[in-house]
């Protein structure tokens, strides 16, 4: 188990003697990490970037087949690596990186031509053929994130390593989707499947397992391996106009609509939908969606092609989007959402979003966000069972209340809540009520749920056993920090997917100095994956700046948040 250790003395020390000991203990610690960063950096450099150096006679660029061993040996599927890509002839990582994005796509291309069409007619089941459905859904938008990649490589002015490893860690999310999806309905043919897409899915583990360990190394340290991939674009802090406290939304005027909706007739429209559908495709600009006050029964999908796309209303109770699609009737979690974004840029503000199906009918969403760098402020999101879907790619929620009973906030988005109300409510009898449910499934995915500085409180009376959260997948992120947690909480804090079974040690769950009667950590889980507490250092890891590359995105949107 890991624990957090801590040093006891035997006796008095002198205070020079003491001084002096941390001065040379300190100095040998810097002597040793240094020794070892350049150790590592030679290593690197000398079997990964030696083209890239200065070359002479007596000191040349290592064989291709060397430096792409070396490379491929930090990936999950090493032989799969060596295999596709030794034919790109390089020892430069940019260009092996951007061969690996070739052969993942090709092998993308192969899978997606299998879907839905040939195996929607090996079954009746309505159920099965909407989970094959959404695979083909899924592994279009696994296609388009591909794309992005690609695209960046080529335009290396503008690129940055974060984005490239959002993208990719959002193709494996996306793949892993479509078996979740035929898993939940118990398709048949849910293993050929899975072999299927064998290819599909090593390679992009290997395409994300070099811009994270081999681009992304160099990147920290600036390693000119090509300057213009590397060059940070961020500013060093925040801009001088933001504050680094608490902060509210920028007090201007609402934004002028280029559609409004009300049922009344007064508006451009009377439904949600009438207003997407005169969404521009893969608009630069933002497009403006205003609801008025009301209460629209429907369920809204903005996908893939509508970009930088803001809705907002009178107020989160005040406008409701809302649909009852749930699991019980007949529909695959994934497509139960009473709303859905995909398209990068998304925002909204003032609106609430819920899903009436009600405890008994089980995974009912509310609220599903596959949309990079999307934003959501003052709105609410109330269902039972999965809630809010925070899918794939980055996200951040700021004063937001969240209600639900069993997983209601789940996904493998990269995604911070602050300042939120955060609610569990009552669920069916004998049922036990999870906060969160984090699906990471590659060790290099850099997505994980962090929850800073909000409140978890009851909706209403709650007497079910009730916990922070289950790891979803083996490589579970979620870290609780600067929250106040009420005294509904099981003393034990976490719960295992697999009753009695401790998850694997590769989940990361931590908290970090909570406040209130649930936060006693004296009591939790002795999980090995498990940090009953943290450093100021390893927490930040998991603010806005450094979690989600926040301040390069979302001073745009007119958000605030807190830097630390």
């Amino acid at each position: 188990m890991d624990t957090i250790n801590s040093f006891k003395g035997y006796g008095k020390v002198d205070q020079v003697e003491q001084a002096a000991f941390r001065r040379k203990t300190r100095n040998r610690i810097l002597i040793l990490t240094a020794s070892l960063l350049i150790l590592a950096i030679l290593i690197v450099v000398g079997a990964v970037v030696g083209v890239s150096l200065h070359k002479n006679k007596k000191n040349k660029a290592p064989s291709v087949p060397a430096s792409l061993k070396a490379i491929c040996n930090l990936t999950q599927y090493p032989d799969s690596c060596f295999n596709t890509l030794h034919s790109s002839n390089s020892s430069d990582p940019k260009l092996i990186f951007k061969f690996s994005l070739s052969v993942a796509m090709a092998a993308l291309h192969d899978v997606s031509t299998h879907f839905p069409d040939n195996y929607i007619n090996k079954t009746d089941s309505p159920l099965i053929q909407e989970a094959l459905r959404i695979c083909g859904t899924v592994l279009s938008d696994a296609a388009e994130s591909l794309t992005d990649c690609i695209s960046a490589i080529d335009d290396g002015d503008k690129l940055q390593v974060s984005d490239l490893r959002t993208w990719l860690s959002t193709v494996i999310t996306d793949q892993e989707t479509c078996f979740d999806a035929l898993d939940e309905v118990n398709a048949d043919f849910v293993d050929e499947i899975k072999l299927l897409m064998n290819n599909s899915t090593e390679l992009a583990s290997n395409s994300l397992a070099i811009v994270s360990k081999v681009l992304g190394f160099l990147d920290k340290f600036k390693i000119p391996i090509h300057r213009r991939l590397l060059e940070a674009t961020e500013p060093a802090g925040f801009p001088s106009w933001i504050s680094a406290g608490d902060r509210r939304l920028l007090q201007a005027s609402n934004p002028r609509p280029d559609v409004t909706v009300a049922k009344d007739g007064s508006g451009t429209v009377r439904t949600l939908k009438e207003a997407v559908a005169k969404i521009p495709k893969k608009s630069k600009t933002r497009f403006v969606i205003y609801v008025k006050a009301g209460t629209y029964v429907e369920n809204v999908v903005l996908d893939k092609s509508h970009w930088n796309v803001m809705i907002y209303g009178d107020g989160s109770t005040r406008t409701i989007v809302s649909g009852s699609k749930n699991f019980v009737d007949g529909t695959p979690t994934f497509s139960t959402a009473t709303f859905a974004a995909v398209g990068k840029g998304f925002i909204a503000r003032d609106i609430g979003f819920k899903n009436t199906a009600g405890a008994a009918k089980h995974q009912a969403v509310a609220f599903r966000s596959g949309s990079d760098q999307s934003v959501f402020f003052r709105c609410s999101f109330d269902a039972f069972q999965d809630t809010l879907y925070a899918h794939s790619n980055r996200q951040f929620y700021r004063d937001c209340n969240i209600a639900g009973t069993i997983d209601f906030i789940f996904g493998n988005a990269a995604v911070v809540f602050q300042k939120c109300v955060i609610s569990p409510r009552q669920p069916l009898p004998n049922q036990f009520v999870t906060i969160t449910a984090q699906g990471k499934k590659d060790p290099n995915q850099n997505t994980g749920i962090s929850i800073q500085r909000c409140t978890m409180s009851p909706l209403d009376r709650l007497t079910a056993p009730t916990y922070l959260g289950r790891p979803w997948k083996d490589f579970s992120t979620t870290v609780i920090m600067q929250t106040e947690i009420g005294g509904f909480l099981d003393p034990g804090g976490w719960i295992s997917w697999v009753k009695n079974v401790d998850p694997p040690r590769s989940i990361f769950y931590a908290e970090y100095q909570n406040t209130g009667p649930g936060s006693s950590i004296g009591n939790r889980v002795k999980w090995q994956g498990y940090k009953p507490s943290l450093t100021a250092a390893q927490a930040s890891k998991y603010n806005v700046q450094t979690f989600i590359q926040g301040p390069s995105w979302l001073p745009a949107q007119m958000v605030t948040f807190d830097s630390t």
